[in-house]
C-alpha cells in the first residue's frame, strides 16, 4: 500500500514523488480563458525541485512546518510545494543550521519546491516594536527576546540562500493597508531600489561554489496599497528586470475585498503575462477564485490551517464553526462527499475506507483540547483548498470557466449572507 493511500481515501491530482522538469526555470502557460477579462489561465512553473501546475495554492509553513501536520500529509493532501519564513528561520533556529542540514526542504523532509518570504512581511507586523525603516534596510526588535535586529535586501537574499528554497522573494515594506499616496510613494520607491540590490546579491550568490541553490529564483513584488497609479507605475518599473515571476502585495492586510479586485484589475495586466503572477496573503475561497480570473497564478494563506486549529472548517458553500452548539450532536462529516481523511477515513488494502470522523467527535475533541481535533480540521481544510484549485484547474482547461465560477461563488454567497 502507497504511503499516499495510508492517507488519502481517495488520491489527490499530485501525490507521491514530485514531478522533475528538464529546466530549472520558466513559466509555460497551458490554457487561456478567451472570454471575459481573457486573464485566468492554466500554467505550468519549472524549477530546480520540480514543476508546479497553476492555479496553485502553496500551504504556509512559517517555521518549516505546516501546524499540526507532517510534511508527507500536506503532500498527500495535494500540495505541490510549501512556504516558509526567512524572519522565523533566522531566528529559530538559525538559517546556518538550516543551511548545514541541506536546506529548508531537506531541514523538514519536503522533497519539493519551497518558497521563502524575505521577511519583509514582518517590517510591516512588527511596527509597535519600534522598528526604524531607512534606506540601508530596517531594524527592529526579535519578538522573541526584544533583541535588535538589523535586515536590508542584502541580509534577506543571504539567509534565503542559506535556507536554500526554490523561490526567495525580495525584501520590501508593505506599507498599511489606508496608508496616504504621502507614505506610500517614498515606500515603493525605497522597495524598488531595495529589488535592485536584492537582484544584485542574489547573481553574486548563486555564481558562488558553495551555494546550496545556484538556481535559486528570485521574485519581485509589486506595493502600492489600493493607489492604482502607484501599483501601475511600480509594475511597469519592475517588469523592466525581467525576473522570473512576479508577486502583488500588500493586500489582504485590512482594504475591502472590492479595493483588493480593483487593484488586481489595475496591476496584472501591466506584468509581464509569459511570467508567473503569485498573490501573497490571500485568501478566502472566493478572494482565490476571484484572482484567478483576474490572471493571478498561485496564492498562499494561513487560513485553511489557523482557522481549522480553531474549529473551522471549510466546504462548497461556505464555512462552519464546529464550536458552535448546533454541532453537538451532528453525525454527519465535516463534509458530504468529501474524500479526505477526516470525513472518509483511510483506504484499507481491499479499497474499502474506515470511515471518516463526525461533526460531534471533532467538536468533542477541540472542546477537550486534543491535537487530533486540531489534525482534523486542518487536514480537511487543506485538502478543501487543493480541491479548489483542481476545479478550477479543470474548469478553465475544459473551457466551462465562468459556468464553475459562478456556481461556486453563489454558493459561497448564499452561505455567508
Amino acid at each position: 500500500m502507497s504511503a499516499s493511500s495510508n492517507w488519502l481515501s481517495k488520491p489527490a491530482e499530485f501525490t507521491g514523488p514530485f514531478p522533475t522538469s528538464d529546466r530549472d526555470r520558466g513559466f509555460d502557460c497551458r490554457t487561456h480563458l478567451d472570454y471575459g477579462s481573457g486573464l485566468g489561465r492554466t500554467g505550468t512553473i519549472h524549477t530546480a525541485h520540480g514543476t508546479i501546475s497553476t492555479p496553485a495554492f502553496i500551504p504556509v509553513g512559517t517555521k518549516a512546518n505546516v501546524k499540526a501536520l507532517t510534511p508527507e500529509m500536506v503532500r498527500d493532501l495535494g500540495a505541490q510545494a510549501v512556504l516558509a519564513n526567512a524572519y522565523h528561520l533566522y531566528l529559530q533556529p538559525g538559517s546556518d543550521i538550516v543551511d548545514e542540514a541541506g536546506g529548508v526542504g531537506s531541514f523538514m523532509n519536503w522533497g519539493g519546491p519551497t518558497y521563502t518570504d524575505s521577511g519583509g512581511f514582518q517590517v510591516y507586523s512588527l511596527a509597535k516594536t519600534g522598528r526604524k525603516i531607512r534606506e540601508e534596510g530596517v531594524e527592529f526588535r526579535s519578538h522573541i527576546d526584544g533583541r535588535r535586529i538589523f535586515m536590508g535586501p542584502e541580509e534577506s537574499m543571504q539567509i534565503q540562500s542559506n535556507l536554500g528554497s526554490t523561490i526567495a522573494m525580495a525584501f520590501d515594506e508593505c506599507p498599511p493597508a489606508l496608508a496616504d499616496r504621502q507614505y506610500i510613494e517614498p515606500s515603493v520607491e525605497r522597495t524598488t531600489r531595495w529589488l535592485l540590490r536584492c537582484k544584485v546579491e542574489m547573481d553574486r550568490l548563486n555564481s558562488l561554489e558553495d551555494t546550496l541553490n545556484p538556481k535559486q529564483i528570485l521574485f519581485g513584488i509589486n506595493q502600492g496599497g489600493v493607489l492604482e497609479d502607484v501599483r501601475i507605475d511600480h509594475a511597469k518599473r519592475i517588469t523592466e528586470l525581467d525576473l522570473e515571476g512576479y508577486a502583488v502585495g500588500g493586500l489582504a492586510v485590512g482594504e475591502s475585498h472590492e479595493d483588493m479586485y480593483r487593484i488586481l484589475d489595475a496591476v496584472v495586466p501591466h506584468l509581464p503575462r509569459h511570467k508567473p503572477t503569485y498573490l501573497m496573503g490571500v485568501g478566502t475561497p472566493e478572494n482565490m477564485i476571484q484572482a484567478v480570473d483576474r490572471g493571478i497564478d498561485f496564492f498562499d494563506c494561513v487560513f485553511p490551517s489557523r482557522n481549522g486549529r480553531h474549529g473551522h472548517v471549510y466546504h462548497a458553500t461556505g464555512k462552519l464553526n464546529l464550536w458552535n452548539l448546533a454541532y453537538e450532536k451532528d453525525m454527519r462529516p465535516i463534509e458530504e462527499g468529501c474524500d479526505c481523511p477526516a470525513c472518509k477515513g483511510i483506504r484499507k488494502e481491499d479499497g474499502t475506507y474506515t470511515g471518516g470522523y463526525s461533526r460531534a467527535y471533532i467538536r468533542h475533541l477541540l472542546k477537550a483540547k486534543e491535537i487530533l481535533g486540531m489534525r482534523l480540521c486542518v487536514l480537511h481544510n487543506l485538502s478543501y483548498y487543493n480541491r479548489l484549485m483542481v476545479e478550477m484547474r479543470n474548469a478553465i482547461r475544459e473551457n466551462r470557466w465562468e459556468s464553475w465560477k459562478t456556481e461556486a461563488l453563489y454558493k459561497l454567497k448564499i452561505q455567508n449572507s
